[in-house]
């Protein structure tokens, strides 16, 4: 390490959206901005192995399923080619295409940008592996997640990770998806789509756990069309390395006898970063899971220290961490604002997609919280009719008091661009009625949102749900 030290009015220690976000927006602030990340290119797990290539991904697997799904239409296809190594190099393109223009904005604003992994030296101070030290006057901490491991999964390369999952190493004839979470689930679909025989074993009585069952059952019907086999309620409880493949044996409700996969992906969650900072020698607080506690501005028990994204708890989503990171930016500015989001949309990008925001049924029924709900089934959606996908649902959660809207919850394609709508209309406080008071364009999947606030309301002309007055 040099002797040098770089001085800055803000450090972001981390170049994820978060710490991107964060460093951006405090440059347009005018202050100095030096950030920090392991990485050589801009856009951390996020972008570089995370959420970019695997929707990359998740596209190509929609366009195949889409494929062969029109032969009910009366369209017929060859079997597709899949060419594993133009696939790889169409994903890589993109992601450098990405870093290309984080690093073209952060030169347009002055960030300085280190690479290495940076180490709290001090509350002020900031040492660099390879680089020089960094003195701040401020600084945002940014450091993201890893996944998660199992102890029963011994060390092959076979057994991976969802990072490893996104290399494409090969396409394997049966994997084995450790994991029903978003994360598996997404990979999953991925994998079957170009050809792997999928199994998915999940711990908990159903897929996606916390989400409601009646947005997950559409989902499950699907895969249990397409995968080898789906296993909740179960899980493993021994694993071994063979030359033949990996040896598994499983327990549970569900349980098979035990399976030879070629491949193993372990999509058990995510483990914040926050305890590989040395963030003590800055007197920052780090919780026995490597959380990072922090207030409705983003500081840490240190003042002038803030942090952000998935080091400061869940959800760990991309968009709550480039929302937490401009307020973090702000606040370091001298602003006076505050992380006042009402609510955080989540999405799972399966197919069909599955998205909610506010408040679920499933924490409404557990936490007592009264409501009353409306929905919409997309079968009877002129839109989805036309695309083959009647599957879908659009439901509302509505607070019997007030008459605002708490919770939305939707299943079927497009579902991760339809949230939005229902986001804005909570955070706005908006009420069924001026849902459904909105023309929507029509036929839209968009329109099932205004179909399940008109069943609220009780004036939807679509389906016969018996008189209703309000």
């Amino acid at each position: 390490m040099t002797a040098e030290i770089m001085e800055a009015d803000l450090l972001v220690l981390g170049g994820g959206p978060g710490g991107y976000t964060a460093a951006f927006r405090a440059a347009d602030l005018g202050l100095s901005v030096v950030l920090v990340d392991q990485r050589a290119a801009l856009g951390g797990v996020c972008l570089n192995v995370g959420c970019i290539p695997s929707k990359a991904l998740l596209h190509c697997a929609k366009v195949l399923d889409e494929a062969q799904g029109l032969a009910e239409m009366g369209i017929d296809f060859d079997r597709p080619r899949i060419r594993l190594e133009a696939l790889r190099n169409w994903k890589s393109a993109l992601i450098k295409k990405l870093n290309g223009g984080l690093a073209g904005l952060a030169r347009q604003r002055n960030v300085r940008l280190l690479t290495g992994k940076g180490r709290f030296a001090d509350a002020h101070h900031l040492a660099v592996e390879g680089g020089p030290k960094v003195k701040f006057a401020q600084a945002i901490i940014a450091v993201g997640s890893h996944p998660a491991s199992l102890p029963v999964f011994p060390d092959d390369p076979r057994i991976m990770d969802s990072t490893a999952a996104l290399e494409l190493p090969d396409m394997p004839e049966r994997l084995l998806v450790v994991g029903g979470g978003i994360i598996g689930m997404e990979l999953a679909s991925v994998y079957a789509a170009l050809g792997s025989r999928v199994t998915v074993v999940e711990l908990t009585e159903g897929l996606l756990p916390g989400c409601d069952r009646d947005l997950v059952k559409p989902l499950e019907k699907r895969l249990a069309e397409r995968y080898e086999a789906m296993l909740t309620d179960a899980r493993v409880i021994e694993a071994s390395a063979r030359e033949d493949g990996i040896h598994v044996a499983f327990e549970g409700r569900q349980a098979p006898g035990p399976q030879v996969y070629n491949r193993v992906l372990v999509a058990v969650g995510r483990r914040p970063n926050g305890g590989f900072i040395d963030a003590e020698r800055a007197g920052v607080r780090v919780d026995e899971r490597g959380f990072i506690p922090v207030d409705r501005q983003q500081r840490t028990n240190v003042r002038h220290i803030f942090a952000i994204g998935d080091v400061v708890g869940e959800p760990m989503l991309a968009h709550k961490a480039s929302y937490e990171g401009k307020v973090a930016a702000e606040v370091a500015a001298g602003k006076r604002v505050a992380n006042d989001a009402q609510v955080i949309p989540a999405v799972a990008y399966t197919d069909p997609e599955v998205a909610w925001v506010g408040l679920s049924e499933t924490a409404a029924l557990r936490d007592g919280i009264a409501f009353e709900k409306a929905s919409f089934p997309w079968a009877a959606s002129g839109r989805a009719l036309s695309i083959g996908r009647s599957e879908g649902l659009t439901k509302i959660l509505v607070d019997p008091r007030t008459h605002a809207l708490l919770g939305v919850g939707m299943v079927g394609p497009q579902a991760g661009d339809l949230i939005s709508e229902a986001a804005l209309a909570i955070e706005m406080g908006a009420e069924p009625g001026d849902i459904a008071l909105t023309i929507h364009p029509h036929p839209t999947l968009s329109e099932t949102l205004a179909f399940a606030a008109e069943a609220y309301e009780g004036t939807l002309t679509e389906l016969y749900l018996g008189r209703k007055k309000r």
